[in-house]
């Protein structure tokens, strides 16, 4: 195992920051985080993997301690995120390597392993995400993440996070604390916020169509792994088990006690991706 390493990296003219894991020279995995969080979500996965594979976890432009998007009706969409995903690896000299993508990461993965990366990507995780999403939990998701509330302290914060990411599942004190250190910014007031630039959320309605993926789910040719939160808003049943049938014919493992999405943060979330990633 090792520690996280902050770097910062000019790619498309962003600077992007990436928490990196694990020893130069392993078998690289890129882990991408979900909608309004930051890499530091695959803190426990990434660590737990360190031992065996190098591991770069980026926050997207916009979130966490990225740069903000310069145009941002542009740049905030999927199309852009795949760019940057391309420019990441490359930048990297990645040849050939694993992805794990949790909620929008996981459509980003979708994006690339059908298109662009297809010839590179050894396997894909997808945690939380399909071709398809519910519009009643993109609504859900647009409602939090567009006008995100400011507060007083930090134990205010800390309360608003659990109470919003409940459907991550089991973390401990310890772990709901990280996640609020590490994804809290000041506003120009001095109260508390989320890190992120809450125009991201505008490309539901300027690029509404971002994430009907089933034409790039059924190019990609590597092994598959969906993890589904039993209780999930976003990723239906019915759209999971038509993963099974088409593109990769995923393999489904569905998730107790989590919604949407399961935090990868426990030993049995683990094992699934870390066996997987083995070639189980």
């Amino acid at each position: 195992m090792s520690r996280p390493v902050s770097t910062y990296l000019t790619l498309l003219d962003h600077e992007i920051h990436v928490t990196q894991w694990g020893a130069a020279g392993a078998e690289p995995v890129v882990m991408w985080h979900g909608l309004a969080r930051t890499g530091r979500d695959f803190d426990d996965l990434a660590e737990a993997l360190s031992g065996r594979y190098r591991i770069y976890c980026p926050d997207t432009l916009g979130r966490g301690m990225s740069q903000w998007a310069a145009d941002p009706d542009s740049q905030y969409s999927l199309a852009h995120y795949a760019a940057l995903a391309s420019a990441l690896v490359d930048e990297l000299g990645l040849a050939r390597f694993h992805w794990v993508g949790t909620s929008m990461g996981g459509a980003i993965g979708m994006a690339v392993a059908g298109g662009a990366l297809k010839t590179r990507i050894g396997r894909l995780v997808l945690n939380d995400i399909g071709p398809a999403l519910n519009p009643p939990a993109v609504e859900r998701i647009k409602a939090y993440a567009g006008n995100p509330p400011a507060f007083a302290s930090m134990t205010e914060f800390e309360r608003f996070l659990r109470t919003i990411y409940a459907p991550y599942g089991a973390l401990s004190d310890a772990q709901w604390r990280r996640m609020a250190e590490t994804s809290v910014r000041r506003t120009e007031d001095g109260r508390l916020t989320v890190h992120y630039d809450p125009r991201m959320v505008r490309q539901f309605v300027l690029h509404p169509r971002d994430y009907e993926l089933w034409p790039a789910y059924d190019q990609i040719a590597c092994p598959t792994l969906v993890l589904r939160g039993e209780s999930s808003d976003l990723l239906t049943e019915a759209v999971a088990r038509e993963m099974t049938r088409r593109g990769p014919r995923c393999r489904l493992e569905t998730i107790a006690g989590c919604g949407h999405a399961p935090a990868l943060n426990v030993s049995g979330q683990i094992s699934l991706v870390a066996d997987f990633l083995a070639g189980g």
